[in-house]
């Protein structure tokens, strides 16, 4: 077997792209978007029509209901293909508004249903936030499942974890590229690779919590920048790859070994935490790293965004 397929024994695959076009040659379970992937998408000629379809659809109505409508589309061609479930971006710049990001998600979680979607299909994702994280225990509540997103640090994922969210989606890559920066000239790749990556050690740790404690939140690691840092997360619960990478597994025959285990978690001589507001606030402000990659994820995606409604009111014009 490929190591792709070797990767499948132990964890859910997940493509992440809005590349709905190349997603059957991979076979995943699940499919994972953000703004900046939508926006790369509709650039593109393949996709270009599709946008101007649906906005054409929609004339005299409010430019967020229409991204909204972009937002659903393409998760509905995605649908077609993967036999799980599909996240689907609520606006970034709503990132510190509880009441808006609820308000955005029930959106979005009626056009699925209208279009004949069972939410079960659905992963709202959501920046993790304070106010993210609160707005995502509402929506729980609901039974509308959610996907905390741009997460960094253990204090997010012990938060999450406390607001009975579906999943979590620990930027691997992200973190690595911060420590990697900082080191500069001292950075040395060999001593920082596979278990030993520092994208790699937080998401184990979460994981190892997780599973020391019967947390349900599924831990789904993301934002890799090469396959090394995958297969070192061989056994966590789910994984979300690039097309370029999900091909690179695909055409490589060495041996997956499972690197993450529940049974050994169990073992492992973890203490319990628990955080208020705070508390939250001021572990992931004392967290350089995490509060340095929430903020510019979130002016990231909300720059794209900004992007798609730019494209979108031309359209409309």
């Amino acid at each position: 077997m490929n190591q792709l397929e070797q990767l499948k024994q132990h964890t859910t695959v997940v493509a992440d792209t809005g590349n709905f076009k190349q997603l059957a040659q991979f076979a995943p379970r699940d499919a994972t978007t953000n703004p900046s992937l939508i926006l790369k998408a509709v650039q593109q000629a393949e996709y270009a029509p599709l946008l101007t379809e649906v906005v054409k659809a929609h004339p005299r109505v409010p430019l967020e209901r229409v991204v909204d409508e972009v937002l659903v589309r393409f998760g509905l061609e995605i649908l077609k293909v993967v036999p799980g479930r599909v996240s689907t971006e609520v606006d970034a710049r709503l990132s510190f508004d509880t009441a808006a990001t609820i308000a955005r998600a029930h959106h979005l979680i009626a056009l699925y249903e209208r279009a004949g979607i069972a939410r079960e299909r659905v992963l709202i994702k959501i920046a993790a936030t304070w106010e993210g994280i609160q707005a995502a225990k509402a929506l729980e509540h609901e039974g509308i499942h959610c996907n905390l997103t741009l997460l960094f640090s253990f204090c997010q994922a012990v938060a999450c974890g406390d607001a009975g969210v579906t999943l979590i989606s620990p930027f691997v890559g992200r973190i690595y590229d911060w420590y990697k920066k900082q080191a500069g000239a001292a950075w040395d790749e060999a001593a920082n690779a596979g278990e030993n990556d520092p994208g790699v050690k937080s998401v184990a740790a979460i994981y190892n919590y997780y599973k020391h404690f019967d947390i349900p939140t599924e831990v789904m690691g993301a934002s890799f920048r090469n396959a090394g840092q995958i297969l070192a997360l061989a056994g966590c619960d789910l994984l979300t790859i690039s097309p370029d990478l999900l091909a690179a597994l695909q055409g490589s025959e060495g041996p997956v070994p499972r690197r993450l285990d529940p049974a050994a978690a169990k073992g492992m001589d973890i203490h319990a935490r628990t955080l208020n507001e705070p508390c939250f606030r001021y572990a992931l402000n004392d967290d350089a790293m995490a509060s340095d990659k929430l903020a510019e994820g979130i002016r990231a995606f909300a720059a794209d965004a900004a992007k798609l409604d730019r494209m979108i009111e031309e359209l409309c014009k």
